[in-house]
């Protein structure tokens, strides 16, 4: 236990470390670096990961990240595409094609997440490939949670304490749904 422990911290330095170097220091990065150190040792802990097999699924799990992102990356573009679209009232045509082409994106992301099962069980037996699954669901689920915990907004550089919505930290600050009064500014 131990072992794996001080397995879990060396390679979140290490980690840390190489990317850090590779980035240019600005605070959106640190935030992002700390979530993905964060994220290692979650994952590890719950994984309950020897040190071969980490040495032999961290690689494999890089390469899966780094293409989860980038079909992130198409997804949002898609969504900004289309909601920019049904703003600016473009055509019928338009915004059908891209409704599918978002749509596609999304499936692109969920095809590459399932494509990783495979190389996953080549390294790894299937309980700690659901271990994996099922940390990250967590992982996800305990930073929402800490996000939504009143007074305990974790501050996110360049997007301040604002949650996800525009939502602020206080949540009693805002009127209630029964209060008959609304969000809207009254002129």
């Amino acid at each position: 236990m131990k072992t794996k422990i001080l397995f879990a911290i060396a390679a979140t330095i290490a980690l840390a470390a190489g990317t850090a170097l590779a980035q240019d220091g600005n605070a959106r990065n640190d935030w992002q670096e700390k979530m993905k150190a964060q994220k290692i040792a979650f994952l590890t802990d719950r994984m309950d990961l020897t040190s071969e097999e980490a040495t032999l699924f961290w690689p494999v799990y890089n390469r899966a990240e780094k293409e989860k992102r980038e079909s992130f990356k198409e997804i949002i573009s898609s969504y900004k595409a289309l909601q920019d679209a049904v703003k600016e009232g473009k055509s019928e045509a338009e915004i059908k094609g891209l409704l599918f082409k978002y749509s596609e994106a999304k499936k692109k992301n969920e095809a590459v997440d399932n494509s990783y099962i495979d190389e996953y069980l080549k390294v790894l037996p299937a309980a700690k490939v659901a271990k994996l699954y099922l940390g990250e669901e967590q992982f996800r689920r305990q930073q929402i949670h800490r996000l939504n915990r009143p007074g305990d907004a974790q501050s996110v550089p360049g997007k301040g304490t604002t949650r996800p919505g525009g939502r602020s930290g206080n949540r009693s600050a805002r009127p209630s749904r029964d209060s008959g009064q609304d969000n809207k500014t009254t002129k």
